[in-house]
């Protein structure tokens, strides 16, 4: 089975992080949230998700790693190395890695977008170092997956069930939420 982590920091965007999962498991991917510590995680607007793990008890492998933006979530899992380190190995690996809103500067931080192409919220195309910074609403390059904010999760949650699932899995899942481009 086709498996993801998305990591939850405290201060996450809710509307991605719940999205994100929702549409990966309706596809048939089996998703691990995991929070940095232990307990419920608090979101950027107060609400709270009680994550399945900690990332410290995380075990096995992940075809997907998925950061959810917010603030200071986003901060929280750039200032953790453990978050680094993970990234950078599945980056190696060529497995999936992706970030939404701000989150895509964690993936600066961890060095992944050195020449590469990617997308962030547009008031922080600068946290972007060394990347071609383009402005549509999701952007794929080679393993990377990155988009803009709230309002593009959607069409960044199908995006990676079509990396993870496949199209039909994908188009199967967006016409059951009568999602419309």
């Amino acid at each position: 089975m086709t498996r993801a982590l998305v990591i939850l920091a405290e201060g996450f965007e809710e509307i991605e992080a719940t999205t994100i999962i929702d549409v990966l498991r309706r596809g048939g991917v089996e998703v691990t949230a995991a929070g940095l510590a232990p307990g419920p995680a608090r979101g950027s607007h107060g609400i709270s998700l009680l994550p399945d793990t900690t990332l410290d008890q995380t075990r096995g492998t992940y075809d997907a790693i998925v950061l959810p933006g917010g603030s200071p979530g986003t901060e929280n899992l750039a200032r953790d190395p453990r978050v680094l380190d993970l990234l950078r190995q599945h980056h190696q690996a060529q497995k999936t890695v992706a970030a939404v809103c701000a989150a895509p500067s964690v993936l600066a931080r961890a060095g992944l977008l050195q020449g590469r192409r990617a997308t962030i919220y547009p008031t922080m195309t600068d946290h972007l170092q060394g990347a071609h910074a383009e402005s549509q609403a999701v952007v794929q390059d080679g393993n990377l997956v990155t988009s803009q904010g709230p309002g593009t999760t959607m069409a960044f949650a199908l995006a990676l069930l079509e990396r993870l699932a496949g199209r039909a899995r994908a188009d199967e899942v967006g016409q059951r939420l009568l999602y419309r481009p």
